[in-house]
């Protein structure tokens, strides 16, 4: 008889055999909610040699998930680069043709997101470079069909200057801002809720679970009309329950798809203690009213 190993051996023997048939039994499960689900925060990866594991930003994987949680369409935008998201961007448009995808072009910036000395300095100094997104380039993008708005990552890119986020204005189209401990909500607040143009602030404003930053971002909704909170990567119910009974027309679902499989993030808005009406805003009312191309 063969004996079990004992102790942590055990438990990480057990702990992975369990995430593995979770894994598969997402794959196999097709969910059926009733709702119509749009997403407005999904990652593709068009470089295949950057993918971290097989499949990642894969459109075809993408497109199978969202069919098993149900999402009918979902905004879409590269991962990171390091010089430039010109032909990333491209390359998303062109990934997104006849498919239930919607592109966002990603954006970078010259100055430095943080408030301390340091960055204060350095952004006196800072000026842009040919790969750091212009405002003719704004133009361009909200102009071109294949685009239909903006994402903003200003840890990772940098934050757009002045004249960028005046075009932004201009042009008046939605913007997906990162947010959370490296670019808090009264960041945002600062830097792009006292322009006009919608703003969705990605999984709360408070990446990674931060609750304390969760309910500063709902605070913002009482202020700012043009301000939209998506759930991608929040997992904790209770800001969720707060901001959707508080502000059932401002929450908007987000899958953070492929870090999050779409029938996990659709399920934590199943689970919760809010009632159908609601869901229904949250899954496809609100999302189609700032982004029109998601509509039916």
């Amino acid at each position: 008889m063969i004996q079990r190993p004992l102790g942590r051996a055990y438990w990480w023997f057990e702990r992975q055999s369990l995430c593995t048939a979770v894994h598969q039994l997402l794959a196999m499960l097709e969910l059926e909610h009733g709702f119509r689900v749009v997403d407005v925060h999904a990652r593709l990866e068009p470089d295949e040699a950057r993918r971290p594991r097989e499949g990642i930003g894969n459109p075809e994987r993408l497109e199978r998930e969202m069919h098993q949680a149900g999402v009918v369409r979902a905004v879409v935008y590269p991962d990171d680069r390091e010089e430039g998201y010109l032909k990333a961007n491209n390359a998303v448009a062109r990934m997104s043709v006849g498919r239930p995808l919607v592109a966002f072009a990603r954006i970078n910036g010259t100055r430095d997101p943080g408030v301390g000395a340091g960055s204060r300095l350095k952004n006196i100094t800072a000026s842009r470079k040919e790969f750091h997104t212009s405002p003719d380039e704004i133009e361009q993008y909200a102009y071109d069909d294949r685009f239909v708005g903006f994402k903003v990552h200003p840890v990772a890119d940098g934050l757009p200057d002045d004249e960028v986020l005046d075009q932004l204005a201009e042009v008046g189209k939605p913007v997906l801002v990162h947010g959370g401990q490296g670019f808090p909500p009264s960041a945002v607040e600062q830097h792009f809720l006292s322009r006009d143009f919608p703003v969705i602030l990605g999984h709360f404003g408070a990446y990674p679970l931060q609750r304390e930053l969760m309910h500063e971002s709902i605070d913002l909704l009482d202020e700012y009309d043009e301000c939209y909170l998506d759930t991608s990567a929040v997992r904790l119910r209770d800001p969720m329950e707060r901001a959707i009974m508080e502000h059932p027309d401002r929450v908007c679902f987000g899958s953070g798809a492929p870090s999050v499989h779409p029938n996990v993030a659709v399920m934590e808005i199943l689970t919760l203690d809010v009632p159908e009406d609601a869901m229904k805003k949250v899954f496809s009312n609100n999302p189609t009213r700032v982004i029109e191309e998601l509509a039916p």
